[in-house]
């Protein structure tokens, strides 16, 4: 049976009233919602976590608390940054909680592997980078994962945002000075 009976009719809606519909408790038009937005939010979190598996039990996760937490909503139009911005915090505590990497005793070194103080400077700025984006706030680490992550223009951040190309820039500039800050003191 096809799934997509009864959504058809939907598919033309615009995502604000299709969010207005889901927080009344409509599930076919969070399914459309889903349909609609899926493929993004699984790049989205397959770019953040580094895995398509990973990225696909973290949009799932994202989901479920989306759809519970749509009455919560306020800018409905402006669904698919609300989604994005579950998928990140969502990924942010999956690489939060993802186990420590197995001391170099225990570990093989492959060939073509970069030299291990290569490869822990690497992952040492990894994590730095990951507390600096933390750090910031919500506004500025959204447009920076859009723009630096996903390589949205700035147009399509601020239509994504709901803000103007200006106040993207501005987001962008100053989660950028922040984080170019933070990492010099790091070194």
């Amino acid at each position: 049976m096809d799934r997509r009976v009864g959504t058809d009719r939907l598919d033309g809606v615009e995502d604000g009233i299709l969010a207005r519909r889901a927080a009344d408790g409509d599930e076919r038009a969070f399914t459309v919602l889903v349909r609609r937005h899926g493929g993004y939010l699984i790049a989205f979190a397959t770019r953040l976590l580094g895995s398509r598996a990973d990225a696909d039990d973290c949009v799932q996760e994202s989901l479920i608390v989306a759809w519970r937490r749509l009455p919560e909503l306020r800018e409905p139009d402006r669904v698919r940054a609300w989604f994005s911005t579950i998928v990140a915090r969502k990924a942010t505590d999956r690489l939060r909680a993802r186990p420590p990497v197995a001391s170099l005793d225990d570990v093989e070194p492959e060939a073509t592997s970069p030299r291990p103080d290569e490869a822990a400077v690497a992952s040492s700025q990894l994590d730095m980078l990951r507390t600096v984006l933390d750090e910031l706030p919500a506004d500025q680490r959204t447009a920076w994962l859009l723009r630096e992550v996903s390589g949205y223009s700035y147009d399509e951040i601020a239509r994504e945002l709901g803000v103007s190309a200006t106040a993207v820039r501005g987001r962008l500039a100053r989660a950028r000075a922040t984080v170019f800050d933070r990492m010099q003191e790091w070194r």
